[in-house]
């Protein structure tokens, strides 16, 4: 553990147990103390699709320097189950530090250092084992070296709002949690020897969920319509809690197809709308996005991944939707694909989504992950340059034509109410009124009108990443959430020579990017799913392979330590 804290990725941490153990409550205490102290944090969990039972984990990375990514070593692991040392086997070395409860530590082998700890004893002679999760955070406090006295206030700060008993009986079990670990903490020479940072304080604390909804919001989002999937319906609660006072409605359809129609008639009546869904919800919807492509309708839609086909691991991660997203609906029609990397810019995108599918009028897809969804980290205040949102409404008169014929195929868009012109909408082919039509000279106008908004579009293609090297040999390629993990396992690798271009547009692709893939003299496209869908994409647009693929779909996230290894192997 020593040598592990001389290294710039700080300390990690695992808590593992069964659902409704408490791990939440615990990881929530400690990352906030932690981050109240100075700290950066970072945090993201594995879980099970049930209610109680089967074994969860949660990694909670703290740095003085800013951590963002999901690594497969674990420093101290809190064991809240037997089932832990199982679960966690291959993540455990002889430098992880193993602390539980007597009968809970007897469930491990010989490898790693132990500490047995009598939480629920503590908490017991407290009153209660309500008590039992801030003794095992008092205790993990110590382990890492943190003061008592600096986690006094944020500690009151987390039960604001609760008695001054709940408050004191707290104070209580997070100094017996210090005070059993105190031997513990000598024998394992434990203690951080890194410095915190005093803004960090200052920085926000968000997950992907929140940095989807706060860019929604940003965006002039004021209806949401959606049926709950996971790991999607995280964006539909934040939104419905937080929303109203913006003016914004969230509505819980009956079915996601109910929801997709509910978003397409908002955006219809003068609405910026929105739906957030999963794999499953999203090919139910597809109608929908067909729809809004014959009606040439905006419309901005949240695809959170999870592994499927079917309901295939309900709350696990992959990038396996990319196709879904690019081919879903009936016919041909334009549509834009962005995957957001960081949390920044999950916020600046979903902003964006909402003035781009405004103006081009035409679907824009947000694709994230389970992964993405569930992680967070502190982060700097999002920008809020440019939030006046620009209107593309036109006020109609009498001779308006909804689907007139332009040279960029943008038509002047109209809302019922707003002028003297008829807003006429079909799902048929229509002439520029907006009436039905089988007239094929102008099937194929029409069809060309919509197809060139497309290219119209480009101009305002977000452009992929270069990170690291700039005389680069080496290229990865990736896409959405593997941004943090890919650019830590390339600093931690050590090499000078190899860079990562993420994509945070993945459709269109940005054209330019053939420039900077040429450029290097050894690729690989790394992504999470097993058939290399991106990849795939970049051949199909760009005529461009690459040399490798790093393909992961067991259902977790790549860890970034391990993929230092392997691209050291690699290049």
């Amino acid at each position: 553990m020593n040598a592990l804290r001389s290294e710039n990725s700080g300390v990690s941490i695992v808590l593992c147990g069964q659902a409704g153990q408490g791990i939440q409550t615990v990881e929530k205490l400690l990352t906030s103390i932690l981050k109240a102290s100075g700290w950066n944090v970072f945090a993201t969990k594995e879980y099970m699709s049930r209610i109680r039972g089967g074994t969860n984990s949660t990694l909670i990375r703290v740095g003085s320097k800013p951590v963002r990514g999901f690594i497969n070593r674990i420093d101290v692991l809190a064991a809240l189950d037997k089932s832990a040392g199982g679960h966690l086997a291959k993540r455990i070395s002889p430098e992880t530090v193993i602390m539980g409860e007597k009968e809970v530590l007897s469930g491990f082998g010989d490898t790693g250092s132990f500490f047995e700890a009598g939480f629920s004893q503590a908490a017991k002679d407290l009153g209660g084992k309500v008590y039992a999760n801030t003794v095992a955070v008092g205790a993990l406090l110590r382990l890492l070296g943190i003061p008592a006295e600096e986690v006094k206030e944020p500690l009151e700060r987390f039960f604001g709002g609760k008695s001054d008993e709940i408050i004191e009986k707290n104070q209580q079990a997070l100094q017996k949690g210090f005070e059993m670990a105190e031997k513990p903490a000598e024998d394992f020479g434990a203690g951080l020897k890194l410095s915190g940072e005093p803004d960090v304080q200052g920085r926000m604390l968000v997950n992907g969920a929140q940095a989807v909804g706060l860019g929604a919001l940003a965006g002039g989002c004021n209806f949401i319509s959606s049926y709950p999937m996971s790991p999607s319906t995280a964006v539909l609660a934040f939104l419905a809690q937080n929303g109203g006072g913006l003016g914004l409605i969230a509505e819980q359809a009956e079915d996601e197809i109910a929801a997709v129609n509910m978003a397409v008639g908002a955006w219809y009546a003068g609405a910026r709308a929105m739906i957030t869904t999963s794999g499953g919800g999203f090919a139910l919807m597809s109608e929908g996005v067909s729809l809004a492509g014959m009606m040439e309708s905006p419309l901005v839609m949240h695809l959170a991944q999870r592994p499927g086909p079917a309901t295939g691991l309900p709350t696990r991660t992959e990038q396996g939707d990319l196709e879904l997203a690019l081919y879903s609906g009936h016919g041909e029609f334009p549509r834009i694909i962005l995957a957001p990397g960081t949390l920044s810019e999950a916020f600046s995108l979903a902003k964006k989504a909402f003035d781009t599918a405004d103006k081009y009028q035409v679907p824009v897809i947000i694709l994230t992950d389970q992964y993405f969804m569930d992680s967070y980290y502190n982060t700097e205040t999002f920008s809020l340059e440019g939030l006046k949102k620009s209107s593309y409404i036109t006020k109609t008169d009498k001779d308006y034509l909804r689907y007139k014929l332009t040279e960029n195929g943008i038509s002047p868009r109209g809302v019922p109410g707003f002028g003297e012109g008829l807003v006429c909408q079909d799902s048929d082919e229509h002439d520029q009124q907006g009436r039905i039509t089988e007239d094929l000279e102008l099937r194929v106008k029409m069809n060309d009108k919509r197809l060139k908004k497309l290219e119209a579009a480009k101009a305002e293609t977000v452009q992929p990443s270069l990170v690291g090297a700039e005389d680069y040999e080496n290229i990865i390629v990736c896409w959405g959430s593997n941004y943090n993990i890919v650019k830590e396992a390339i600093e931690l690798s050590g090499r000078s020579d190899t860079a990562m271009l993420h994509f945070s547009q993945v459709y269109p692709v940005p054209e330019k990017a053939i420039e900077k893939l040429k450029r290097a003299k050894k690729t690989a496209v790394l992504e999470n799913n097993a058939t290399g869908q991106f990849a795939k994409l970049l051949k199909l647009q760009l005529d461009f392979e690459p040399d490798e693929k790093i393909l992961k779909y067991n259902g977790m996230p790549f860890a970034a330590d391990a993929l230092s290894e392997k691209i050291n192997e690699m290049f």
